[in-house]
């Protein structure tokens, strides 16, 4: 192939070697001086690590800026070379893809992610716990080693236990926000749960994400199987706990020859990089604090209806922290929020047109299977009766509904009168809120 190659010129010859993988490239520059000159073209090195790595740039693995392009993709390879090539490639997809959407909605999130752990720092936890982590949670790590923390002991940093990037929710006095924790908080956490809770260390499950507000939700990785798990209201010592991701999709977590190698922790932040993508899950402010919010924002999950220029979206997420596996009646919780408000156009009712309304009452009617499980009929919602103005904000509240099934739904109608409620325009009318799903997804956030 030399010869042949030798005669060509340079531009027909710098296509052939761009179809080339590089291992063939570096064969063909074995050949001769200027075929070795045509393969080191950094032109051609860049292409390579645009198709397979996303770098615009030459860099390291960490970042650090590098003089050309062969010698990042050098550095790539060797820095990954215990690791199979089409899954560091898959892993570093995923992480490009958080950050590129954290870069652009939520960078003071971003700025919490963690330089990437050593293979030392892995062999140390492994070490410590006595467990083998999954390939893909290896590679995972080795991007970014988990967040920065928040300081539970200074009250002036408050609002920075709501930059997991997992995100969460909030109804009455209860508040999660999920980060992903960095291997010695990982190590730590572990080994609490086990020496004060009497947690079995012979599952081999570590700690792999936590909320770091006052309310618990923790997070499991099995690290012989590869499922992730999500506690439930039971004790850790009951092991009563939710798998997060669809079991038949994990394989090959320990095989380093294996095909598609994939864990559930992979799985997972893939599935949450696709939603925050989607826009199906987006940060929402709260007074001065930001979030991801994990309430729907689009349909089929989240439910739209308009009635006299009252408009209402409604969602609902599962809490598998409430969740009872046992409990018959109250076995799987769910928040919902709704959030109303008044369009621009203002309240209209028989032609005549209000600058605003007031709600008096709620109505819902719960399902489980289809069958009502629960109807409601009371004064305000959570024990407020919004005032709405056009181009106002809108006016969220949370509340929760638990169910003997993981699936079921909520409608029902707000009462409001136009003007005030302490001197109405009119009578009162109906504001509808359409049918939205209560259901245990097949991805646990």
């Amino acid at each position: 192939m030399g010869k042949e190659l030798d005669g060509l010129g340079y531009l027909p010859l710098h296509i052939i070697l761009s179809k080339l993988s590089p291992s063939d490239i570096i064969k063909v520059s074995c050949a001769n001086k200027r075929l070795r000159g045509s393969a080191s073209d950094d032109s051609l090195w860049a292409q390579i690590c645009y198709q397979e790595l996303q770098l615009s740039t030459p860099q390291d693995d960490h970042g650090n800026p590098l003089p050309c392009f062969m010698l990042a993709y050098q550095l790539w390879r060797e820095a990954f070379s215990m690791y199979p090539w089409p899954l560091v490639k898959r892993v570093k997809r995923c992480w490009d893809k958080l950050k590129k959407w954290f870069n652009n909605n939520f960078p003071e999130a971003e700025a919490t992610l963690r330089r990437g752990a050593s293979e030392s720092d892995i062999e140390q936890l492994q070490t410590l716990l006595k467990v083998k982590l999954p390939l893909p949670t290896r590679l995972l790590y080795r991007f970014h080693d988990g967040q920065e923390l928040p300081d539970k002991e200074n009250p002036r940093t408050a609002s920075s236990s709501l930059l997991g990037i997992i995100g969460g929710y909030s109804f009455y006095n209860h508040s999660v926000n999920v980060y992903l924790l960095p291997l010695h908080q990982v190590i730590a956490k572990t080994r609490y749960v086990i020496r004060y809770l009497g947690f079995s260390s012979r599952s081999k499950c570590i700690i792999v994400a936590s909320s770091f507000t006052f309310s618990r939700k923790v997070f499991f990785l099995n690290c012989t199987n590869g499922q992730l798990f999500v506690s439930t209201r039971k004790p850790l010592t009951d092991g009563e706990m939710i798998p997060c991701v669809p079991n038949t999709l994990i394989r090959s977590v320990h095989d380093l020859y294996g095909e598609e190698q994939q864990d559930a922790m992979l799985l997972w932040l893939e599935e949450h990089g696709r939603r925050l993508e989607n826009g199906i899950i987006k940060v929402r402010k709260e007074g001065d604090d930001r979030s991801i919010n994990l309430f729907p924002e689009v349909p089929p999950l989240c439910v739209t209806t308009v009635t006299n220029g009252v408009q209402v979206r409604a969602s609902a997420v599962f809490v598998p922290e409430f969740a009872d596996l046992l409990d018959e009646a109250e076995k799987f919780v769910f928040a919902y929020s709704i959030r109303m408000s008044l369009l621009p156009e203002g309240c209209v009712i028989n032609g005549m047109t209000f600058v605003s309304c007031q709600l008096n009452r709620r109505h819902w009617i719960i399902r489980a299977d289809g069958e009502v499980v629960s109807s409601v009929d009371d004064e305000a919602v959570i024990g407020e009766y919004p005032l709405l103005h056009p181009g106002e904000g809108e006016f969220v509240y949370q509340s929760c509904a638990p169910l003997p099934s993981p699936s079921g739904s909520i409608e029902g109608h707000f009462t409001f009168v136009p003007g005030r409620l302490a001197d109405p325009g009119g009578g009162p009318f109906k504001v509808q809120v359409a049918r939205f799903p209560l259901e245990m997804p097949d991805y646990v956030f």
